[in-house]
């Protein structure tokens, strides 16, 4: 399983629901996070298409030392954006944001090889679909979900470790209990970080600086949501090259 999976756990921001501010200001926030985070998935994207036609490449990246060595970049590039997103530049904060998914692609590259394209295809599209719901009802929805932080947390280790311990069982039922509950999981998230960004959004007026840090850190943590969202509607979809 791709560790990017659980990278979205760290979540330093801490927020106020229900803070008076004007459509306009979360409008501008809210499309900058989403402009960041398809420059991030379509960077990736190209990035895995690239490296599955490449013989070099894709050797490369198959070695136990390199893949391992990428694994822990992408975990680092998250802890330094997650964790020290207020004391980054914008700049910064975007380089390291291009970068991660970049390296992703890497990663992320064996998916051409494993499943044929329309399932990719097919994958992206139901997961488009699902994200986009399930964010605007995050963003429309007048309850509060912040709530449901510790429930997802629990879950997210939960699915962790069932993770973990399939490697070693195998167990076919695990499976598909583990990615149905990954989609679960991660449409309850969506939810709730577009919530949190909303508000955040409404933190930040009248400080551009901030304000464009936190958009390039909500834009990694939707990313996230919505890479690992595709990730497990994929696996469920299954049809997986012969």
């Amino acid at each position: 399983m791709n560790m990017s999976n659980f990278d979205n756990q760290a979540r330093p921001i801490s927020y106020q629901p229900n803070m008076v501010g004007t459509v306009g200001v979360v409008a501008s926030f809210m499309n900058g996070v989403y402009a960041w985070m398809c420059v991030g998935l379509m960077l990736t994207a190209i990035v895995a298409w690239v490296t599955s036609q490449n013989a070099a490449m894709r050797q490369m990246v198959s070695s136990p030392g390199v893949w391992i060595a990428l694994v822990i970049a992408e975990l680092g590039l998250v802890w330094v954006i997650s964790g020290m997103i207020q004391r980054l530049s914008a700049t910064t904060a975007t380089a390291l944001f291009v970068l991660y998914a970049a390296l992703n692609g890497l990663t992320l590259s064996a998916i051409f090889l494993i499943y044929k394209l329309d399932t990719i295809g097919g994958a992206f599209l139901i997961t488009g679909g699902t994200f986009g719901i399930t964010s605007l009802y995050g963003f429309v929805t007048k309850r509060d979900l912040s709530g449901l932080r510790g429930i997802l947390m629990m879950g997210l280790i939960g699915l962790i470790l069932a993770t973990v311990v399939n490697i070693f069982v195998a167990s076919s039922m695990l499976y598909w209990i583990i990615n149905y509950a990954g989609v679960l999981l991660f449409v309850g998230l969506t939810a709730y970080d577009t919530q949190k960004l909303k508000d955040i959004a409404l933190q930040t007026q009248g400080d551009s600086a901030m304000a464009g840090r936190m958009a390039v850190y909500g834009s990694l943590v939707l990313y996230l949501d919505f890479i690992n969202l595709m990730l497990f509607i994929l696996r469920i979809m299954g049809d997986k090259r012969r």
